[in-house]
């Protein structure tokens, strides 16, 4: 067992947990936020994937213990940023959430891929979602709202990252 404190979503969450415990399972059985899905275990998928640090990692694969003393940032966490309710937005606007269980990883990967890149293009959005699979939409629709918040040129100004 291990001692560890994590800012989650801003709040500080003290827990003692056993050292092989993943992130995504500290988040959904410790904290009880269950809007970090878990897929396939192995990092592939990117339904997992959430933002530590400012960056996007895989909280299936990185160990809680791993994740002391840093911010993590769940699909709960979001709430009043600007870029964020963009993306969902434009999302719903182009129907890029069917079945729901990539849209947490897919909202974070595209949250960090318009906080990062500022010169996107069809195919570089491509490029940045190849980790993130979904069984569903078929990717156009996922793409095409990337585009459209980018487009509205929110990423840099409106964002509260």
């Amino acid at each position: 067992m291990k001692a560890v404190t994590i800012c989650v979503n801003g709040e500080r969450i003290s827990r003692s947990v056993d050292d092989r415990l993943s992130l995504a399972d500290f988040l959904r059985e410790h904290c009880l936020l269950t809007g970090t899905h878990i897929g396939c275990e192995h990092g592939v998928c990117g339904a997992c994937t959430l933002m530590m640090n400012g960056q996007p990692v895989r909280s299936c694969l990185t160990l809680a213990a791993a994740a002391d003393g840093r911010d993590v940032r769940t699909v709960e966490g979001y709430e009043g940023d600007a870029l964020m309710q963009a993306i969902r937005r434009a999302f719903n606007l182009r129907h890029a959430l069917q079945c729901g269980f990539c849209t947490p990883g897919m909202l974070a990967t595209a949250y960090d891929i318009l906080s990062r890149i500022p010169d996107l293009d069809r195919e570089r959005i491509r490029s940045e979602l190849a980790g993130n699979l979904c069984r569903c939409t078929g990717y156009l629709s996922i793409v095409t709202a990337i585009e459209d918040v980018h487009a509205q040129g929110i990423a840099r100004k409106g964002s509260s990252a």
